[in-house]
């Protein structure tokens, strides 16, 4: 095995299952509310059409800081820039546990969608800083290998954490938003090191 062989494996090794963790928290914390709509949309009167309003302002915020939050990252750098976004998704998710209604909650998505902007995109663009052309493609499959994972277990998890209806006179939607938000920010200090 060639030295930049042994020295791809190394940094793969050592890069790649903790992105893979991240974006699977992202795409948990992002994918959360579709779980929560029944139970949340009764507690608070949100109906469909404001429900989906409100899913559809999380991608507008993210694609609006898209490119602005690539240009941060590149800045501050990565280590600084990734725990900011860490930081600022998983404390909105967690704000989302106490939305009131139609307007608090497409702020909050809308909201979470900008936090959440330039993860995948600064991800894409880290790895290219670390990686060869010739070694991206895979590398990019092992990452994105998060998606189905994170779906596999966003439902069981949901359905569990809805299941502590009543625990502490909170409803089971915002147990969930709680629990699925505190990995991103717990998350961070690994981040920075």
């Amino acid at each position: 095995m060639s030295q930049e062989l042994r020295l791809i494996r190394r940094i793969t090794l050592k890069l790649i299952p903790f992105l893979i963790l991240l974006y699977l928290i992202a795409y948990v914390d992002r994918s959360a509310v579709g779980f929560a709509k029944l139970h949340m949309g009764a507690d608070i009167g949100i109906g469909d059409a404001a429900y989906g309003l409100g899913a559809g302002l999380f991608f507008i915020g993210y694609f609006l800081l898209e490119i602005p939050s690539n240009l941060m990252l590149e800045r501050f750098g990565a280590r600084r820039w990734f725990a900011r976004i860490m930081i600022t998704w998983g404390a909105i998710t967690i704000g989302m546990a106490f939305v009131q209604g139609p307007h608090s909650f497409y702020v909050m998505r809308f909201l979470l969608g900008a936090a959440e902007a330039g993860f995948f995109p600064g991800v894409l663009y880290y790895v290219t800083q670390w990686f060869p052309v010739r070694h991206r493609g895979k590398i990019l499959g092992l990452f994105i290998l998060s998606q189905p994972i994170a779906m596999m277990i966003t439902g069981p998890v949901s359905g569990g954490l809805l299941g502590m209806d009543g625990i502490l006179g909170l409803h089971g939607w915002q147990w969930l938003f709680i629990v699925i938000g505190t990995p991103a920010i717990l998350l961070t200090w690994p981040v920075l090191r």
